[in-house]
């Protein structure tokens, strides 16, 4: 076998532990696939560079992480909807959006290279991702790199060009911040404990036959609804019981498929009727963060090319 046909193996091997890097550190896993495609065309046009003065696996990574920071450079802060603003004042269907350049997206799982198993599951989730965005992005990757990929001060420096010192005081400044910023979405976010499948069941049924009293009473009083890329979120029984009485005609006759999401976190790709009478198509993709038995927040995703990337049908039948 020849030395660049063992790279290439190597590159390959690393690709979901890379997509995963990535997607911490942009937020968006379209992004990341971009950003991990990139990776792959700089690694064969800068091959003859490698002086092996570093591991190769530390080289790659000093590939995703500059060009990570190339990204990020003129990128505003993506957010979840609940970081951004406070709840809506009064309840109409929603037309204004942002960019989806704005916020934080679910992502599905990133494959079974081995070394994804020691890749801490909760540093996936949402609210995490939503934190990790707050960073300046030079400390988002010592961080990223240190706390979640376990790699020594000696590693990060290699591979972002810093000396330990450098790396060691921004992994300080970074814990700080992380450990400082309050974010909504992380008081609402159970996302570390699997919610109860008996919930998410009815819900389902609930939302399925769009029976809006029975969707209200699994909520928390102030349980919350947020619907990326529109900032608009409800907060409390009262409004979301308005909230969905006002979307009727747009959900009801809807279904769900169940999916994973964020390292294995149960979620739902909702299917809405269609001009077609005789199939549904992709809408959105429901994350239910439950506490005590109660729904606390649901971030229905509405970006129908998500449904794609997860694999998802383009259409299924009434």
């Amino acid at each position: 076998m020849s030395e660049m046909t063992l790279d290439l193996q190597v590159l390959e091997n690393l690709k979901p532990a890379l997509t995963s890097f990535c997607y911490r550190m942009l937020g968006s896993i379209d992004d990341a696939d971009d950003a991990v495609q990139e990776v792959y065309i700089r690694v064969w046009q800068s091959r003859d560079s490698f002086r092996q003065e570093s591991s190769y696996k530390t080289w790659i990574y000093r590939i995703a992480s500059n060009l990570c920071l190339d990204k990020l450079r003129q990128a505003k802060r993506r957010a979840l909807p609940v970081d951004l603003s406070e709840p809506a004042a009064s309840i109409i269907e929603p037309h204004e959006t942002l960019p989806d350049s704005s916020w934080v997206w679910i992502a599905p799982d990133m494959g079974g290279n081995p070394e994804e198993a020691f890749i801490r599951k909760d540093t996936l989730q949402l609210c995490f991702i939503a934190l990790l965005q707050t960073l300046p992005p030079r400390q988002r990757a010592v961080l990223i790199l240190k706390d979640v990929f376990d790699w020594s001060s000696k590693e990060i420096a290699e591979a972002l060009s810093l000396s330990p010192a450098a790396v060691n005081s921004a992994l300080q400044r970074a814990r700080e911040t992380m450990n400082r910023t309050q974010l909504r979405s992380e008081e609402l976010s159970r996302m570390e404990i699997q919610p109860d499948r008996e919930l998410l069941s009815r819900y389902v049924d609930a939302f399925e036959q769009f029976d809006v009293d029975a969707l209200v009473a699994l909520f928390h009083e102030e349980g919350c609804m947020s619907m990326p890329p529109f900032p608009m979120w409800v907060r409390g029984k009262d409004d979301l019981f308005k909230f969905f009485s006002l979307t009727r005609g747009h959900c009801e006759g809807s279904r769900f498929l169940p999916i994973t999401v964020n390292g294995g976190y149960p979620a739902y790709a909702q299917y809405m009727p269609s001009p077609d009478a005789s199939v549904l198509i992709p809408w959105g993709i429901h994350v239910i963060e439950a506490q005590d038995g109660k729904i606390r927040h649901v971030q229905n995703f509405i970006n129908t090319k998500l449904f794609s990337r997860f694999g998802l049908p383009e259409q299924i039948d009434r």
